[in-house]
């Protein structure tokens, strides 16, 4: 079956049919989308389901469609909107269909490494969709050459050397399947898979999800009128006006053709939800573990002002992430809220960035500060994260030049100080502001008057999930999906804290979730 693509040099998006040797998938969070639905325009419901995860990747998206007979897909760098215009939707006609925004990788930001990914097999082809991040990729990869040396691939099937990382090489695992369907191919390599994973994929005929034991990344189930969807967060369902029926469990393998919806565990769940996604990366309004998102960050605001009370005039966010937080905390605390700091809607979040310069640039390009509002005005500014610490030196230095009196630091969320490997890209632990520092140092590092992190307990009761059913290795170091040795991950990834006196010139940032 022939796999479509944009055009590789011109950056057109005119479709060419070829197979794509090097096609790689991100280590990142992002966001997936999948339709079936015979009689509506799959390609446009993809499109907008797309636009309202848009949050969740603004580097590259992707599209695959099938009419039945063959799978399409279009892909290239950019926003969805950028990516995607009314002749490139009507040319991918079908019943079904998957997409994925991603986000960047450090030295990854290419075209190859957009998504879905697609594969042929000995009956037709597959395309998939990830978010989450694996950490056994290097086993899998391991069993795709034992594969082939063993002749049980034939040419057209085998995985060129560049295609390594972990949502090709499942993908590839996917479309070897001799004897098999792509349904029980997943059964028995589903289980063999390790770390956090959201897969949307289909062939010609099925659409396929299914969600990791631990259920680390979000995934949810939604009914049209005439088909079911599969997406990030429940913010895609209501722009696409589909029905939320539930989340898909953790070890959950469902499918939906002609003859229905059905479903099997591949494993036992073992709920881990990641706490960052409540902190700032879900949309505030998607509902999560049964709660909206937008809920649980007001209530962290509450209690960030019951734990760290400031005699201020003004309570301001650092919009959008830390506006729920900052209603929470001027209700609890009785001081007046208002908007400080504007935000250019048309900038994206500038920890994508890979360039240092332009992150530190994007600060001043994303968020101008309101002088009539907070000139002369003692200020609580709340934020969702310190990471690196330069976006909230920069923010605290705007807000001073333009005549706030003291500005008081709020962070909905506890101190940063482990990497992430599920699926945000933390960088090391010499990275991050907080590992090597204490609280008043961080504080003097970005010139505020007064510095408070919501205490773990405190955020994990925001939360309303018990603590056992979170992941919060961010925060705590508790990583609860076993780690391959430090040899095999990057030795340098786990090492221990740089001198404390390097962080006051030089402070590394959130890299690319």
């Amino acid at each position: 079956m022939p796999y479509v693509s944009p055009h590789r040099k011109g950056g057109d998006g005119r479709l060419t049919a070829a197979l794509d040797p090097h096609d790689q998938g991100p280590q990142d969070a992002c966001g997936v989308f999948g339709v079936w639905a015979p009689g509506e325009d799959v390609a446009k419901l993809t499109y907008f389901g797309l636009y309202a995860l848009q949050h969740r990747g603004q580097e590259s998206a992707g599209i695959a469609v099938s009419n039945g007979r063959q799978i399409l897909v279009y892909k290239d760098m950019g926003l969805v909107s950028q990516v995607f215009d009314e002749s490139t939707l009507e040319s991918l006609k079908g019943h079904l269909a998957v997409g994925h925004a991603r986000y960047s990788t450090t030295g990854a930001s290419t075209w190859h490494n957009a998504q879905p990914t697609f594969h042929p097999t000995a009956t037709g082809s597959i395309a998939l969709a990830h978010n989450g991040n694996l950490i056994n990729t290097a086993d899998l990869a391991q069993m795709v050459i034992d594969d082939e040396a063993d002749g049980h691939l034939d040419l057209q099937m085998r995985m060129p050397p560049a295609s390594t990382n972990d949502t090709s090489v499942v993908t590839q695992l996917l479309a070897h399947h001799p004897g098999q369907t792509v349904e029980e191919r997943a059964v028995d390599l589903l289980p063999q898979i390790e770390g956090a994973f959201s897969f949307v994929w289909m062939d010609e005929h099925t659409l396929y999800a299914a969600r990791d034991p631990q259920g680390i990344r979000p995934l949810v189930l939604g009914r049209l009128e005439r088909g079911w969807v599969v997406a990030s967060e429940t913010a895609a369902l209501d722009i696409v006006g589909a029905s939320f029926i539930r989340e898909i469990e953790p070890g959950e393998l469902i499918a939906v053709d002609e003859d229905g919806l059905r479903t099997q565990r591949f494993a036992e769940a073992a709920p881990k939800h990641c706490l960052f996604e409540f902190v700032y990366l879900a949309r505030p309004d998607t509902v999560m573990t049964g709660q909206r998102v937008h809920s649980v960050r007001v209530e962290i605001g509450r209690r960030l002002a019951k734990a760290f009370p400031a005699d201020a005039d003004l309570v301001i966010p650092v919009p959008e992430s830390g506006t729920p937080s900052a209603i929470g905390y001027a209700e609890a605390s009785g001081i007046p809220y208002g908007m400080g700091l504007v935000k250019n809607s048309y900038v994206g979040r500038t920890f994508i960035q890979p360039s240092q310069t332009i992150r530190q640039l994007g600060i001043r390009l994303k968020l101008n500060p309101l002088r009539d509002v907070i000139e002369g005005k003692r200020l609580v500014v709340v934020d969702d994260s310190i990471v690196r610490g330069n976006t909230q030196r920069t923010l605290v230095r705007m807000l001073r030049e333009a005549g706030a009196l003291e500005v008081h630091v709020r962070i909905a969320s506890p101190p940063v100080k482990w990497p992430c490997f599920y699926g945000i890209d933390f960088a090391t632990r010499a990275e991050l502001i907080a590992n090597g520092l204490t609280n008043d140092e961080i504080r003097r590092s970005i010139d505020a008057d007064s510095l408070g992190y919501i205490d773990l307990e405190d955020l994990v009761e925001a939360t309303s999930v018990p603590k056992p059913d979170l992941c919060r290795a961010c925060f705590d170091g508790v990583y609860p999906i076993e780690l391959p040795d430090a040899e095999r991950l990057g030795k340098h990834l786990l090492e221990a804290p740089v001198n404390a006196a390097a962080h006051t010139t030089a402070l590394p940032v959130l890299n690319n979730p």
